[in-house]
């Protein structure tokens, strides 16, 4: 841990005690005023001076804060993620408050007042996290600006993935690192000289392309120098796996996904109930949205059906708003659909902002001006909540891509059909139409390996600021390179 990192956990520590005895001042107070004390009359056996109660409060306090510290909440790392020390922070104060509520059950004359413990307990978390908040823009700032905090990378090894990470670490400071050298190849005179010239927090090394040997070399230098190791690993490396014994000798099982038996029912049922709230919510915009369409370009339908791959390879009929001119709709319900497919394989083939299987087209000329703004925003996707009632999608999950596109998938990728499709999912909180296929497939797999209910939350509440970025930088870097690859082919 950085110096900086150590007085900010110690900060935290009594920042979060602060907040913790506010906490319970403030849900006594609550607890005394007028409204609620004629809301809680049953409870009026309740009677415990302000003073003896902060002293109670003082006791349990600190076992909150060694709560907290048990659930690792003190290693405060620039770094760290915001969406997981909220969780943390709803999980420690939960634990605290539930063997507080057995301790005053066991000695109902220490207390009795339900209000507060539960006002206390609401209180908390708000109160933490604020202080968290703080902290934490504090800490990015001093970090961003002056540079405090920062963790120093050294990348060893070649390829994609190395070189996605380095861009990432370049266009986000805010994450905390940076990189010092970029090396091909470990060679551990070279790497001692570069910690003494400009110090190194943490290596990251892709093992696939270095002997073992070397590797093991690495790993020990780095555990004797206080500097973390982390690898960049191989398909199989970032499977979920389960220890098993078969005939007394240890086998690893590896597993596909947990998004099997009750994970799959209690996904459904978050979908449904999900999806039915999303559909009430933005009622009045699909509303206006279809008014819209259909004053603009009155000729072809509001919504447009397009054959997408869904779960198990199975074929569905993907609902979005028509956001493109009737006539140059690909879809056989069209007159003119034969035209309209030239020309879409022309624009592909002209200012497609992807690289593999996947297409986007760059500054598309079909779209209508309505249709320009609901993409932008992705409102074209709302009537999609009615795939998700259907059983088709999910909300969350890879993309659903059209036959064409899957004809080009390779082996691998093809277990993005195993899970039904989604609305939005890792890949579009991380970059959209932005990534290649292929980050978009590593992506996504992660996800189908790592599902929780708990990341479904996290990818939605992520989409709303994902989707208001914008993309047009992104597309006309991508849109630029493939001409340039266009334009040197042919010369």
């Amino acid at each position: 841990m950085k110096k900086s990192e150590l007085f900010f956990s110690f900060l935290q520590i009594l920042i979060d005690w602060t907040a913790i005895m506010s906490a319970a001042a403030l849900a006594y107070w609550l607890r005394h005023t007028p409204v609620v004390q004629e809301l809680i009359q049953k409870d009026a056996i309740y009677s415990l001076s302000f003073e003896k109660f902060m002293w109670i409060t003082l006791g349990v306090s600190v076992f909150v804060i060694l709560v907290f510290a048990f659930e690792g909440l003190y290693k405060i790392r620039a770094t760290r993620r915001f969406f997981s020390e909220m969780s943390l922070v709803t999980k420690a104060t939960t634990i605290s408050v539930v063997f507080v509520m057995i301790g005053f059950f066991l000695q109902r004359e220490w207390f009795s007042s339900r209000f507060i413990i539960v006002a206390a307990w609401i209180l908390t978390i708000t109160l933490v996290m604020s202080g968290r908040i703080i902290t934490r823009i504090t800490q990015k700032t001093l970090l961003v600006k002056k540079g405090i905090g920062q963790h120093r990378v050294l990348l060893i090894g070649s390829g994609q993935k190395l070189k996605y990470i380095c861009n990432v670490i370049q266009r986000r400071p805010r994450l905390g690192y940076t990189v010092i050298k970029h090396i091909d190849h470990i060679n551990l005179k070279r790497i001692k000289k570069i910690r003494t010239r400009f110090g190194i927090d943490e290596i990251i090394v892709n093992e696939s392309e270095m002997p073992d040997d070397l590797v093991k070399k690495l790993y020990d230098y780095c555990q004797i120098s206080n500097i973390t190791y982390k690898l960049v690993p191989s398909s199989r490396q970032t499977a979920r796996f389960e220890m098993t014994m078969f005939g007394g000798e240890p086998l690893i099982a590896l597993t596909h996904t947990s998004l099997d038996g009750w994970g799959k029912i209690a996904k459904r049922f978050f979908d449904c109930v999900s999806a039915m709230i999303l559909t009430i919510l933005t009622a009045p915009i699909i509303v206006a949205v279809a008014i819209l369409i259909k004053l603009e370009d009155p000729d072809g339908p509001v919504i447009f059906k397009n054959k997408r791959i869904g779960a198990n390879g199975k074929e569905f009929n993907l609902y979005k708003f028509r956001y493109m001119k009737w006539k140059w709709c690909t879809t056989k319900s069209n007159p003119d659909w034969e035209d309209a497919m030239h020309y879409e394989k022309k624009l592909i083939e002209k200012q497609s902002a992807r690289t593999g299987p996947v297409y986007k087209i760059f500054n598309d000329p079909r779209r209508t001006k309505i249709g320009r703004f609901i993409e932008r925003f992705s409102i074209d996707e709302f009537p999609q909540l009615f795939n998700v009632l259907r059983g088709e999608m999910s909300l969350v999950g890879p993309r659903p891509h059209q036959e064409r596109e899957v004809e080009k998938y390779r082996a691998y990728h093809r277990r993005l059909l195993t899970i039904k499709p989604g609305m939005t999912g890792m890949a579009q909180v991380s970059g959209r139409s932005d990534l290649d296929f292929e980050d978009e497939y590593r992506l996504d797999v992660y996800y189908i390996e790592n599902w929780s209910l708990w990341l479904d939350i996290i990818i939605m509440i992520k989409t709303g600021p994902a989707v208001l970025r914008s993309r047009k930088n992104a597309e006309r870097i991508c849109y630029n390179k493939h001409t340039k690859e266009k334009s040197h082919t042919s010369h």
